[in-house]
């Protein structure tokens, strides 16, 4: 039989968002390892979060960010959350979420939300320099495609917000994509970043 203890399965239940059968079942599942047990969840968590994409997310918060720093343009963002329900909007975790989503996209500078905003021609533009650079430099025909598509990934990654790395590792260490598929997976609901704004004061005006 598994061993684990009342902890285990109560700091399982947190990190994870579930329920306490939920838990134990995971964590006998793993043989009493936490972290498996644990994988296993958001796993399982992210399917779910993945069936509830198509639900319609009417509710939601406005999260907002705004930065003062010596040295540095004053920065304010706005970003609007989703949710399915009232509830969950006015909780406090989905509320400081969305503010940290908006905190992020001040560093962050997120050009698209997800990859599918990404349009088809911009992707051709780059793919295009991309090559003209790799032949510019020399690089032998058989792999110019292959530094291209690696290129162009890095590219897409660095400028899309769901796929960017969460700006405070100490907070939540994954990507922006992860962090809000782990809260949706938590509240049961479909969960998602609609629109966003960064306004820099005297960015762009050189």
């Amino acid at each position: 039989m598994a061993e684990y203890t009342s902890a285990d399965v109560q700091k399982l239940r947190h990190e994870a968002g579930v329920g306490m059968m939920d838990a134990k079942n995971a964590l006998v599942e793993a043989g009493g390892d936490f972290d498996k047990a644990l994988e296993l969840l958001r796993e399982r968590g992210m399917v779910q979060v993945a069936k509830r994409a198509d639900r319609t997310a009417h509710h939601g918060t406005v999260g907002y960010y705004i930065h003062h720093q010596q040295g540095r343009p004053v920065t304010g963002v706005l970003v609007d959350l989703a949710c399915e329900t009232d509830f969950v909007a006015k909780s406090d975790e989905f509320v400081e979420t969305a503010n940290d989503i908006a905190l992020h996209i001040s560093w962050g500078k997120p050009q698209w939300i997800v990859r599918d905003e990404v349009d088809a021609s911009l992707v051709e533009e780059k793919r295009a320099l991309f090559a003209a650079e790799a032949a510019e430099e020399g690089k032998p025909d058989d792999i110019i495609g292959k530094i291209v598509e690696g290129k162009l990934e890095k590219y897409l990654a660095e400028n899309t917000l769901s796929e960017q790395a969460f700006v405070n590792p100490d907070k939540f260490e994954g990507t922006v994509g992860e962090m809000i598929a782990q809260l949706a997976a938590k509240m049961g609901e479909n969960i998602a970043v609609r629109r966003m704004a960064r306004l820099a004061v005297g960015e762009g005006t050189e």
